[in-house]
């Protein structure tokens, strides 16, 4: 189910109502029904696919916690094995098949490629990584493990965040399932808030700004350098409108019903440097790979050497586990190389505090990261290595002053709009942002935005762009 769609609209006010008109006990049966319901919108089936990661690290926790210390170990790998198994069949089975194929014809071998063409389960690769999560948290002794099977089954399925995130920790979510919530007229309103403002940035800002991006990409070579460079701006505009959209919807969702969950993103596009722009873009994947590979690794208590391996490794996983394709590995290897050149950097000229902290030395700093991020962004929106050389081939080359590329004025004017919003919101939320205004003006805004989106919404509505994810 499309948090954008008819049917949402629908589901969520009958879920909310009823969660607080059922006793406290059947809560968690309505929740995991609601969060079932959700999910089967898609492809119902696939329903399976997810009890069966379920089952597994629910057994796997349980007997982690219950067996003797050299047992304990054995039962993590075969939770992760097991997990991360249901991942590659249905992710990324094709893709390394495919490239077995091409490696033995370049050797000379005959091998028989044989394509499974599975449709990609919505959200796999993120309830993979919330169940494993849990399970490692367990072996780590920070985690109790959950002994009732629905209300760790909703830990993995709960609606607002089982599609698109963010990836819970146990100790943040599992935690509030078990609690008995009331009803707050704060936490109520500012749930609204963020998603409204989720649906507004989504649907008027990301959803237009794609109409254009998809015409760039679709015939990069007969457009001229500045229309691609539009492009590739709309595009880490589109993209961060998408996914940011998604979680405030995902974080207002569940706070109407008194669900705190994490803040995927803050202002990553006001970052000084690639490393902090990593801190600020989808945290909780950033944060689950910090703590679940990198750390484990040796983190930057190695040699320099190693840490330089930690950082690749780190950021080609991070690359693949958005997609079985070249372009997404390149995209997090390019990542991971950049930010080691940008700590090199630093290392060598030793900058004071003094010139860090200087006006023009900031926003020197803000646009040089945001056109790598953009520039990058090439490799993680085309669909082959051929069309990334392609947009990169006109974006150099092609100078031409002839080019029918036309954007409407209104899509300026969202466009500029969103990057105020983004300018005023630094380091706060959009929920909070709106206590801090008098009510006429928060009420005039609400309707404005609510106006907007009715008028001026995408005539296609397309779907999140990380649900392929």
């Amino acid at each position: 189910m499309l948090f954008n769609s008819i049917e949402f609209l629908v589901f969520f006010p009958i879920v909310t109502a009823l969660y607080f008109l059922l006793p406290y006990q059947f809560r968690w049966v309505l929740l995991l029904i609601a969060s079932c319901v959700f999910y089967m919108f898609f492809i119902p089936q696939y329903i399976l696919i997810l009890l069966v990661t379920i089952l597994i690290d629910y057994i796997a926790a349980i007997k982690i916690e219950k067996v003797e210390a050299r047992w304990k170990k054995r039962y993590l790998i075969i939770s992760i094995i097991s997990t991360c198994l249901v991942l590659f069949i249905f992710k990324y089975y094709d893709f390394f098949n495919h490239n077995i194929h091409e490696l033995c014809y370049l050797l000379g071998f005959h091998y028989n490629e044989k394509l499974a063409e599975i449709i990609l389960p919505i959200g796999l690769s993120f309830h993979t990584f919330q169940s494993l999560s849990y399970v490692i948290e367990v072996y780590k002794g920070k985690q109790k493990s959950e002994k009732h099977f629905g209300i760790y089954s909703l830990y993995v399925m709960f609606y607002p965040q089982l599609v698109t995130g963010p990836i819970e920790r146990p100790q943040n979510l599992l935690v509030q399932l078990r609690e008995k919530k009331i009803f707050q007229y704060e936490n109520f309103v500012k749930g609204l808030r963020l998603i409204l403002f989720g649906l507004f940035i989504k649907m008027v800002v990301a959803d237009n700004l794609a109409v254009y991006v998809d015409q760039i990409y679709k015939n990069p070579d007969n457009h001229n350098s500045l229309s691609i460079l539009i492009g590739l701006i709309f595009y880490s505009f589109q993209i961060y409108c998408d996914f940011y959209g998604y979680s405030s919807i995902a974080i207002g969702c569940a706070l109407t019903m008194g669900y705190s969950l994490i803040d995927n993103f803050k202002n990553p596009y006001l970052a000084g440097s690639l490393n902090e722009f990593w801190h600020r873009w989808h945290i909780s994947l950033s944060t689950w790979f910090r703590d679940y590979v990198y750390i484990p690794m040796g983190g930057r208590r190695v040699k320099v050497s190693r840490w330089v391996l930690n950082i690749l490794i780190v950021f080609i996983l991070s690359g693949l586990w958005h997609g079985p394709n070249w372009t997404f590995v390149l995209w997090g290897l390019a990542h991971g190389i950049l930010i080691l050149t940008e700590t090199l950097i630093n290392r060598i000229l030793k900058i004071s505090e003094r010139i860090s902290q200087n006006i023009f030395f900031k926003i020197f700093n803000v646009i040089k990261t945001f056109i790598l991020v953009t520039l990058l962004w090439v490799l993680f929106r085309a669909k082959d290595l051929n069309e990334a050389g392609s947009i990169f081939n006109s974006l150099f080359s092609n100078f031409d002053v002839d080019d029918d590329f036309k954007v409407e004025t209104k899509i300026w004017i969202f466009f500029l709009l969103f990057i105020v919003f983004d300018i005023i919101l630094y380091k706060k939320r959009f929920d909070s942002w709106c206590n801090q205004q008098v009510p006429v003006f928060r009420w005039s805004l609400y309707m404005i935005m609510i106006f907007i989106i009715l008028v001026f919404s995408s005539v296609e509505n397309f779907p999140f762009i990380y649900f392929q994810f």
